[in-house]
């Protein structure tokens, strides 16, 4: 399943507007965002529905993330004035000048992780389309041999 930059950008301002983590949105995010994990099978699906519906609004954000992209880990959780900051990294051993995150911010905490799902997302759909070696022309060179004929 292959993920339009329409279908980010939809979940996006969904998510701006939204007051909190309800099934129907995550059922929307997961349809428009996450084939990882509609490709996981039901019983990842539940384990996110589970968590929300019981409440565990940070746990299914949480969850979401550690089950689309493994690859990226929690790197920055912190509120402030009342606006909560969520960095994702793919590597946060790393000091941040040498590390690629994303970050999103709400005033809800399982938003800002959700929306920061959301940005890897966009961060991974342009590193897609967008080569990371850069292209240099052939330049005309002259070939010399060094061998030895004596």
């Amino acid at each position: 399943m292959v993920i339009e930059e329409g279908r980010l950008d939809r979940s996006e301002a969904r998510l701006h507007g939204a007051k909190v983590l309800t099934p129907d949105l995550v059922t929307e995010l997961i349809s428009g965002a996450c084939p990882r994990i509609a490709g996981l099978g039901a019983s990842a699906q539940e384990r996110v529905f589970r968590l929300t519906e019981s409440g565990a609004h940070a746990d299914a954000a949480l969850t979401l993330v550690e089950l689309e992209l493994p690859q990226w880990k929690l790197r920055r959780l912190e509120c402030d004035d009342g606006e909560w900051h969520c960095t994702l990294s793919k590597q946060p051993w790393l000091p941040l000048g040498f590390d690629k995150t994303v970050e999103a911010t709400h005033r809800i905490l399982p938003l800002a992780i959700v929306m920061a799902l959301v940005q890897a997302r966009h961060f991974g759909f342009r590193s897609s389309t967008t080569s990371g070696v850069p292209q240099v022309k052939s330049a005309t060179i002259y070939s010399v041999s060094c061998d030895n004929y004596s």
